[in-house]
């Protein structure tokens, strides 16, 4: 029997409406770097959808490649990004940033992931008490949303940011490699045009949310926005065939499909976290997201792992792991069904 996956939202290729276009465009010649027609309607498309038309956007392949060539961008050769100890940038990239010269300066984070403006403050503050030339400074924050544990920050949360990089003259940059399934969260208050006043740099993630590949990378930042593309080139992130990346995103953001396709991941999500509430599992943080970290008895996972795939995260105790369960755009409702079943069945 074939195994069905709930291990992560990049397990499948991509939207239909995607591979359609991507074939019926197939031999038309364009202007390469993203200079082609498809990335202009894209771009103009993700603007007018964060109500802001002087954003510049710019299309790259992957997540890591995007964080390493914006914070390597943004900061100068003495100065570290602020992060979450769960942050993406932080345990799951391989040292990215450092290796172009950048600490991470990694915070607690607690049970929600998340940073707060005062953890933020208070960095600068002993910063600028501790003989402060002495010590790599400060000069981003970096947030994603959701988080490495599902979780959203709030627009309230994310205005407190703003204002304390504001107060000490740091950059604000959001990884939304998940923000679909983030924005499309039922308690979620966050919009595009939100984040585009909020942050400095942000990026559209398209390859956990229905691309091939992709983010979309949008810049408020005026000095950002000054000879980005050339840092994207000595990073390898400029594509030759960057028509590909437009493509991707001008279907994504027609209609409401992106949106649509992570609302729909985040409501079977659901349907599986009522199964596992109902039998009285305790799940690691409340979210509304495509994200599941739960706390599952060895036995049950072994029952399950007979059928599903899931990812494991650490052990909890002598009978006990934490597991994270996880849809996507693509997932089946079917394949959902046959999940809440076997769970209740347990």
């Amino acid at each position: 029997m074939q195994k069905i996956y709930f291990q992560c939202d990049y397990a499948e290729g991509a939207c239909p409406e995607i591979l359609e276009r991507l074939a019926h465009t197939n031999l038309e010649q364009t202007l390469g770097y993203g200079e082609d027609i498809y990335c202009e309607q894209a771009a103009e498309k993700i603007r007018r959808a964060c109500e802001d038309e002087t954003l510049a956007v710019h299309f790259m392949v992957g997540g890591t490649q995007a964080n390493l060539t914006i914070i390597d961008a943004a900061l100068r050769a003495h100065q570290g990004v602020i992060c979450a100890e769960t942050g993406h940038i932080n345990v799951h990239e391989t040292g990215a940033v450092e290796s172009c010269g950048h600490k991470v300066l990694a915070l607690p984070c607690g049970e929600e992931g998340k940073l707060t403006a005062e953890q933020v403050r208070r960095v600068c503050r002993e910063h600028n008490a501790l003989g402060r030339d002495h010590m790599v400074q400060p000069g981003m924050v970096y947030l994603s949303s959701p988080t490495e544990l599902g979780t959203i920050y709030s627009a309230a949360e994310l205005k407190d940011l703003h204002e304390a990089c504001r107060e000490y003259g740091l950059y604000l940059f959001l990884d939304g490699a998940r923000l679909g399934y983030g924005l499309a969260a039922s308690d979620n208050d966050l919009t595009l045009p939100l984040l585009a006043k909020y942050t400095d740099v942000f990026y559209i993630g398209g390859t956990k949310v229905g691309a091939l590949f992709g983010e979309a990378v949008v810049i408020s930042s005026e000095t950002l926005k000054k000879d980005f593309r050339y840092i994207m080139k000595q990073k390898g992130g400029l594509l030759a065939k960057g028509r590909l990346l437009g493509i991707q995103f001008d279907t994504l953001f027609t209609d409401g499909l992106y949106f649509e396709i992570a609302a729909r991941a985040n409501r079977y999500a659901e349907e599986i976290r009522e199964a596992m509430r109902k039998k009285g599992y305790i799940f690691l943080a409340s979210n509304h997201t495509n994200q599941i970290f739960v706390e599952m008895p060895d036995r049950d996972l072994e029952v399950l792992g007979e059928r599903f795939v899931y990812s494991y995260d650490r052990r909890v105790d002598d009978t006990h792991s934490l597991v994270r369960f996880c849809t996507s755009w693509a997932t089946k409702e079917g394949n959902v069904e046959a999940l809440v079943h076997a769970i209740e069945a347990l």
